[in-house]
């Protein structure tokens, strides 16, 4: 296989789509889940294309947070930093991500090294989303609690529509992958990398280029479009819930897209009523970063029809003007 000809494919994937149902959480089953995207994720690859992979962590770093919430209330264990928890995710994640992996292709005998890299992610500590922290986190608290951790923690607190209080952390924009050049070596050695995991851990430069981990969440579509930005990428692929993107979704009027330039998506999320804000919305605007950066392709569909789309026979195909 000539490595330096090879088309090169950052695929985001979604922490929820490891979670089938909330009757299938444990690691078992997420492992399995995982199983299932791999196999799609190695139909591209036998199909010739290099891969980086990114995915979400959300539900994961919930599960960590809570498990470590209930520990520290019953037996005074140590509660788990965000920083760290992106971490253990991100080891935790592209463990089955890069087993299942492994194991498919050695099933189709395609002799490829996969590996998993725990990825910074810097983040200016001037971001405004700093000021205004708005990323729910963690499990519920009453209001005793919840005022008394923001007292002695720092920490933000809401209260959430009557269920009782969270806390809330910021959500800034990535600037830089800092583990980049290994990344970018890997890729070139012919490596199928597993990258910015749950949108990278958010780090700061606090001086003289001294990294510290932030209590903060990174969105992983805005991180994989940065990494498909800064490795060049061929093609930015986002694996999500839905086969397409739909305008009007779930109303009366929905029609799904076969494809759609850079001008029209950024119209249609200039109008502000077709895409959800915490869902669709940042997956439309990290694609067109992308091909506005000079990128030439972006798909989103759902992992099973992975392939189709590459075929161009189903998904959401975005493309310059």
């Amino acid at each position: 296989m000539d490595k330096t000809k090879q088309k090169v494919a950052v695929v985001a994937i979604g922490g929820n789509s490891l979670i089938k149902s909330s009757q299938h959480q444990t690691v078992e089953d997420q492992y399995q889940a995982a199983k299932e995207t791999t196999y799609h994720i190695a139909d591209m690859i036998e199909a010739g294309w290099n891969v980086a992979i990114g995915h979400g962590n959300g539900p994961q770093v919930g599960f960590i947070l809570r498990r470590s919430e209930i520990a520290h209330k019953v037996e005074g264990m140590h509660e788990v930093p965000l920083d760290v928890c992106g971490a253990d995710t991100q080891g935790a994640i592209g463990y089955a991500l890069q087993q299942n992996l492994q194991n498919e292709l050695y099933r189709r005998g395609i002799p490829r090294p996969v590996a998993t890299v725990i990825t910074q992610v810097l983040v200016d500590k001037d971001d405004p989303a700093f000021k205004a922290p708005s990323k729910p986190i963690g499990g519920f608290m009453d209001e005793e609690e919840a005022k008394k951790r923001q007292a002695e923690l720092g920490w933000t607190v809401v209260e959430d529509a009557g269920r009782g209080w969270r806390r809330v952390v910021a959500s800034p924009l990535p600037k830089e992958v800092v583990e980049l050049e290994s990344v970018k070596t890997l890729i070139d050695a012919g490596v199928i990398v597993v990258t910015v995991g749950g949108g990278g851990i958010p780090v700061i430069d606090v001086g003289n280029r001294e990294l510290r981990g932030v209590a903060a969440v990174i969105d992983k579509d805005y991180a994989s479009s940065l990494l498909a930005r800064l490795i060049k990428a061929d093609l930015f692929l986002i694996s999500t819930a839905v086969e397409k993107v739909a305008l009007n979704f779930g109303k009366p009027n929905q029609k799904w897209i076969d494809r759609m330039t850079v001008s029209e998506a950024k119209q249609y999320l200039e109008e502000g009523v077709h895409f959800a804000k915490g869902s669709m919305a940042p997956k439309i605007q990290a694609i067109i970063w992308f091909l506005e950066a000079g990128g030439k392709q972006a798909i989103i569909t759902n992992p099973e029809n992975i392939a189709r789309a590459l075929r161009g026979e189903t998904g959401t195909h975005i493309v310059p003007d």
